[in-house]
């Protein structure tokens, strides 16, 4: 199989906090980011972390060209605010031939028409949500990946009752139907987890699962 290419380089337009934090992530992992607002202030503030940063009142399809969006490998819509316009901005991306363009969006109606241009959809408030719910509920629960609706892949830090019990004795195979990805032990990661490795105070497991399940064994250790 083919390794899949990595993206070089990013697009993201609208500097509000969401498209702020993520281009200055994207620029701090070495990545070339091309920003784009209508906000002066904000764009200025960018510049330190790209010089591809630009001003634009008007989004159409020409400023995105002429701009040179058509040239990144992804593209990131992050005005979910303003319905009309993301739409237009995500499909101008699309029609520019970006080989993938992801927008924000609010709301499931205005999600389904991102996905029906051809755009990949995030929520980043529902995911926020999701989220701070989790963890008030899950004292030992440190983050989560959304695979689909029905399968995730999450970070548990091991619980006192775990501690010296095996992988193997824990059942989480047979009896919750999950798998281990990861064991962080004492801030290394190992990805090969053998059935005999006894869990440590501290560990933090990833696994992956139905999330049924994942909440089942939860609650369970």
């Amino acid at each position: 199989m083919k390794k899949k290419k990595e993206a070089e380089s990013f697009g993201v337009i609208g500097l509000g906090r969401f498209g702020t934090a993520l281009a200055i992530s994207l620029a701090e992992a070495g990545k070339e980011v091309i920003v784009i607002d209508k906000d002066e202030s904000k764009v200025k503030e960018l510049r330190q972390y790209t010089e591809h940063a630009f001003v634009a009142d008007d989004l159409s399809k020409e400023t995105l060209e002429e701009i040179g969006i058509q040239n990144c490998d992804a593209v990131i819509v992050c005005i979910g605010e303003k319905i009309d316009t993301s739409i237009l901005t995500a499909m101008h991306a699309v029609d520019l031939g970006v080989p993938r363009v992801i927008a924000k969006a609010l709301s499931f109606d205005q999600g389904a028409i991102l996905e029906k241009i051809g755009a990949e959809v995030v929520y980043p408030e529902r995911d926020m949500a999701l989220r701070l719910g989790k963890r008030l509920v899950s004292s030992n629960f440190l983050d989560y990946v959304s695979l689909d609706n029905s399968v995730e892949i999450q970070q548990i830090i091991v619980t006192d009752r775990l501690v010296g019990v095996s992988v193997e004795e824990s059942g989480i195979r047979q009896k919750y139907g999950l798998n281990i990805i990861a064991i962080e032990h004492e801030k290394v990661t190992e990805i090969e987890v053998h059935p005999g490795y006894r869990f440590a105070k501290g560990d933090v497991v990833v696994v992956i699962g139905k999330v049924n399940n994942i909440d089942r064994f939860c609650k369970n250790i």
